[in-house]
Formats: structure tokens, C-alpha cells, sequence
């Protein structure tokens, strides 16, 4: 399908705009194989440092810093043992390779984006900690482009409601573009919105879910790629 110009395009950015989660992959790759457990594989490991990152999201929301704390309580409870300081310090040397990662767009991003401003108002809609989440979008030079940013703690349903109402977008009109099934996709669509699914093969675990199917009146395109927009939008 080929919409009107004039539509109100929410994006999202971690895994849409840029590369985000495969940084996440690698330093929890280097904290597994720093921790080296004896009895615990890497899959186990892991699945102790999920339920430690849902714990600490619950407390402290998103953000490296929640990170941090999560790789620090999933050390100190497959080790048995308080981390020491030198510990703290190697795992948070771990977390900070993520932080000094250049933005790596993601393929289209550059070239697109434009065209999109062009054509329809843009709204950045991203959730975590909003100084790095700023921070990133500063740095990687799409500021421009968007007539509003949205950094909220969780992309649920009543985020969505308090955007689209702040902003007055119409519900018929409004589509949430994102990479997460779980706060991109779900979500806006119960809220009422369309939806543009962009497949990413490294989108985190803790937003994989089923995509919901879109209710009557509602539209909801599954992409390949950022690239894909252009045949849409």
C-alpha cells in the first residue's frame, strides 16, 4: 500500500535508526566468558542474566547504568560471592565499550530519513534513560529531521495515548515504525495506530513477542529493511 502525504510517521530509534543491541551482545559475550563459570554454560548464564535485567528494569528502568547492575547481580549470584571493587570495574568496563560506540546507522537511515521529513512530520518515540537517549540521537545527526522527540520510561499503552494526544495525531493518520514487537508493534496497535514492523535479526530478547494482529480499520506492514518505508510512505 502507497499512503498520503501528510501522515505522522512515530519512530523508534535502538535497532531502527541505529545499531544498538548486537554492542549489548558483545559485552555480555565478554562478561560470559570473563565470568567462565565451572558448571553453568553460556545459554544458562544467559538465561540468569535475563531474569536479573527484568529485575533491574523493574527498578531502575532502561539505560546502562540498569545494565551495569544486572551483569554485577547476575556475577554475584552465579559466584556465591560479593564482587569485589576490581570486579565492579572490570564489569563496567564492559558497559562502557557500549557507551563509547560510535552511531552506526542503520542501512537507508541516511538517505531516507530526508525524503520521509519531506513528506510526512516526523516524531522521534524511544524509551530508556533520556540523557543517552538524547545523546545518541545527537550524535547521530538526525536531529533535524524530526518535529518532536519522545523519550518515555516503557512504550506501553498509555505512552502511546499521551504522545499521540501531546501531538494531536490522528489515530488514522499516525504509525509507529519500529523493530520491537513487544514496545513497537503491540502496543501502538492496541492504542489504536498503524504499525510498520522493520525485522531486525539481532532485535533484543526481551522484546521478542508474536506480532498481534491489527484490529479492523488498522494497518500493520512487516519490512525487510528501513528501505522498505520508501515504497509505503
Amino acid at each position: 500500500m502507497k499512503v498520503q502525504a501528510g501522515q505522522t510517521l512515530l519512530l523508534d530509534a535502538d535497532d531502527t535508526l541505529w545499531e544498538n543491541n548486537i554492542y549489548f551482545e558483545r559485552a555480555i559475550a565478554a562478561f560470559i566468558s570473563f565470568l567462565d563459570h565451572k558448571t553453568h554454560d553460556a545459554q544458562q548464564v544467559r538465561a540468569v542474566l535475563n531474569h536479573k535485567e527484568r529485575d533491574s528494569i523493574a527498578a531502575m528502568g532502561y539505560g546502562l547504568r540498569s545494565f551495569t547492575h544486572s551483569l554485577v547481580c547476575c556475577y554475584e549470584s552465579l559466584s556465591e560471592s560479593k564482587a569485589t571493587p576490581l570486579v565492579e570495574e572490570r564489569i563496567r568496563s564492559f558497559a562502557q565499550t557500549i557507551a563509547d560506540q560510535e552511531i552506526e546507522l542503520m542501512p537507508g537511515v541516511g538517505e531516507l530519513l530526508p525524503q520521509l521529513a519531506e513528506r510526512h512530520r516526523l516524531i522521534l518515540m524511544t524509551k530508556g534513560f533520556a540523557p543517552e537517549q538524547a545523546g545518541k540521537l545527537e550524535r547521530s545527526g538526525l536531529t533535524q529531521y524530526f518535529s518532536a522527540v519522545e523519550i518515555v520510561p516503557e512504550k506501553d499503552v498509555p505512552a502511546y495515548h499521551t504522545v499521540t494526544a501531546r501531538h494531536l495525531c490522528p489515530s488514522g493518520q499516525t504509525w509507529m515504525i519500529g523493530n520491537s514487537p513487544k514496545s513497537d508493534i503491540n502496543p501502538a496497535l492496541a492504542a489504536g495506530l498503524h504499525a510498520v514492523f522493520l525485522v531486525h535479526k539481532d532485535t533484543w530478547v526481551l522484546e521478542h513477542a508474536e506480532l498481534s494482529a491489527p484490529p479492523a480499520g488498522q494497518h500493520l506492514l512487516e519490512l525487510d529493511s528501513f528501505w522498505g518505508l520508501a515504497e509505503h510512505f
